[in-house]
């Protein structure tokens, strides 16, 4: 029985007992281990929720297609089922849903859940190695153009050298406009230098 119901739980995520509560299936996204430089695959937790307990109609369309039944005795089937569950865990204080975790009773009566230890991994971590290539060719969208990488180093570094090659021509238009405001000065004024006092 366990095995169509986990089938069921990992297929939709979540699993409803009558009288129990809904098991639900949590995904820890994929991490990177900078210690041990590896990539840690995605892990999986199971959750539960005491007070959410009503399975949908697909459920139950599910088990009678997997038992070979029909619809209501699949829902009789079920129920019989969370019947018998509910009075394991109050007999024996403890049932083991394989796979799963383990269903047990605290000490005020309430219906607890613990999760399988350290949650379910179906894939194994793989080494993370940084790896640094210094002429890998690659493309890049500029505005609307595609270019590779070379043709925008090639493109930023003639900018640059285009720059660092009309640097002159900034210095002789101040030079012009300096030597052309002093003739202008000594025009107007003579060429009077500093200030001279009159008697």
């Amino acid at each position: 029985m366990f095995q169509v119901l986990n089938a069921y739980l990992f297929q939709h995520r979540s699993i409803s007992v009558p009288g129990l509560g809904t098991i639900y299936l949590e995904t820890h996204p994929a991490n990177i281990d900078v210690a041990r430089r590896a990539m840690l695959p995605p892990r999986y937790h199971f959750r539960f929720d005491k007070y959410f307990d009503a399975p949908d109609k697909e459920f139950f369309s599910y088990i009678a297609n997997q038992q070979n039944m029909l619809d209501y005795e699949a829902i009789k089937w079920y129920n019989e089922f969370s019947y018998d569950l509910r009075n394991q865990i109050r007999l024996e204080e403890k049932v083991k849903w394989d796979g799963v975790g383990i269903l047990k009773k605290d000490y005020s009566g309430n219906v607890i859940f613990e999760s399988v230890p350290d949650g379910l991994v179906f894939m194994e971590a793989i080494p993370a190695i940084r790896v640094n290539r210094q002429n890998a060719q690659h493309m890049l969208l500029v505005g609307d153009q595609e270019r590779t990488n070379f043709e925008m180093n090639e493109w930023l570094s003639d900018e640059n050298i285009s720059k660092k090659r009309y640097w002159w021509i900034y210095a002789l238009v101040l030079a012009i406009l300096a030597l052309g405001f002093l003739g202008w000065h000594f025009y107007t004024n003579g060429w009077q230098i500093g200030n001279q006092l009159h008697w």
